[in-house]
């Protein structure tokens, strides 16, 4: 029995400003979507046109207070082949959220709370 790396889901209160943000911040595309008819909720998932690798981003049409996310422990990570572009970009996007130059990486936070771990292509 094999298991592969499907997709890691996020849930967001504004699904625009998030599509926005992941667009903007990471290049991400969309690669699928789902809405049942009644529109309660919309599924929607993103990739980077590289790895099968995707991001769910869950959208629950009645959500209207900030998701807990805890002692926000989990995150997720992306390599970057300019790692120096990235961190400028993400410096003026002013989504840098913590940086830990020793190890040579930085977080960026998406607008729902999630920290994102940014490292470099080595």
């Amino acid at each position: 029995m094999k298991f592969t790396l499907n997709h890691n889901n996020f849930n967001v209160l504004d699904l625009d400003r998030s599509l926005r943000f992941y667009r903007d911040a990471l290049g991400l595309v969309e690669t699928g979507s789902y809405e049942p008819e009644d529109r309660s909720f919309k599924l929607v998932f993103l990739g980077d046109g590289v790895t099968p690798h995707r991001i769910e981003l869950t959208w629950l049409r009645d959500r209207t207070e900030p998701y807990d996310l805890g002692d926000n422990e989990f995150h997720l990570a992306l390599k970057t082949d300019d790692y120096a572009a990235a961190f400028a970009r993400h410096k003026e996007m002013g989504c840098v959220c913590y940086e830990n130059p020793g190890m040579g990486i930085y977080f960026i936070e998406d607008p729902d709370g999630y920290w994102i771990e940014i490292v470099p292509e080595q």
